[in-house]
């Protein structure tokens, strides 16, 4: 199975693994609506709609640039509409977009909690409501959300509740959706790093760039994507997936690939539950 001639309707699209998801779909000569928000360069952050649109046309794909904001619902339906009517219907759905602030209780201001529920679990909710009655004509329905393993260790929500509680919020999307649909045959999945992903947010955040050196490359999730759209969604759906374990289990052995430099220890990402075993030869910092 392949991506050709699928439609597919990511949120966020315009940077980071967003894009590496689209591209990858690209190469596969897919359509892809890029909905986000970036429509000027950001100071710091590379990356529009249009840049994202030439990006995924020189791979091989038909990019449709829309600017969406998912706390708006009409921003959302009119971004749904012209991806319907451009491409002819959607076949997968990536809830992408998301607003992160690792505040502590004390610290976060009620503006900053109401954009990460608005962007995250709203967003989420309001974007794969909107799409269901179009993925319902098509034959091999897929809806992902980049979020975690619904691991409720205290520590996860220790000194950020406000965004752990945004996050999750996703997360009890697939787990609710997925069997509201199953019989519909319309696959909700959760995928989620072990390790940062050297995008350029992360970079933006970090302090001292020599911690990119530890990180894996967007192409992980990318290529992870990939693998659960091109799979039956009637016999895959409900799954809280690691990257590279889920690849693992589909086949891949090598991920030195996926380092920015290979040979490093990676530095973990927040989430990933403590039973979760690394695949053979990966190597988390601290573990």
């Amino acid at each position: 199975m392949t991506l050709a001639g699928k439609t597919l309707f990511i949120t966020g699209a315009s940077r980071g693994i967003g894009l590496a998801i689209a591209l990858r779909a690209a190469r596969d000569g897919a359509n892809i609506a890029i909905a986000a928000k970036t429509v000027e360069p950001h100071p710091k952050l590379p990356g529009t709609i249009y840049t994202a649109a030439a990006e995924i046309e020189a791979a091989g794909g038909r990019a449709l640039p829309l600017i969406v904001d998912v706390r708006a619902v009409d921003s959302i339906r009119k971004g749904i509409e012209t991806t319907v009517e451009t491409f002819g219907g959607i076949d997968i759905v990536v809830n992408n977009a998301s607003a992160i602030s690792m505040t502590g209780t004390l610290a976060t201001d009620p503006k900053r909690y109401d954009l990460m529920h608005q962007v995250n679990g709203r967003g989420t909710f309001l974007t794969s409501q909107a799409c269901i009655p179009h993925l319902r004509q098509s034959d091999n329905p897929h809806v992902l959300m980049l979020s975690p393993p619904l691991d409720l260790s205290p520590h996860w929500f220790q000194g950020h509740v406000a965004y752990s509680m945004a996050k999750y919020n996703m997360s009890l999307c697939v787990l609710g959706m997925a069997e509201e649909f199953r019989n519909e045959g319309i696959a909700f999945n959760a995928l989620w790093p072990r390790t940062a992903i050297a995008t350029s947010a992360v970079e933006f955040a970090l302090t001292g760039g020599g911690s990119l050196r530890l990180c894996r490359r967007p192409e992980i999730m990318a290529d992870a994507a990939y693998r659960i759209f091109t799979k039956p969604a009637r016999d895959f759906t409900g799954q809280f997936l690691i990257d590279d374990t889920f690849l693992f289990a589909d086949g891949v052995v090598d991920f030195s690939p996926y380092s920015v430099e290979p040979g490093q220890p990676l530095m973990p990402d927040f989430f990933v539950p403590a039973t979760s075993v690394p695949p053979p030869g990966v190597t988390i910092s601290g573990s």
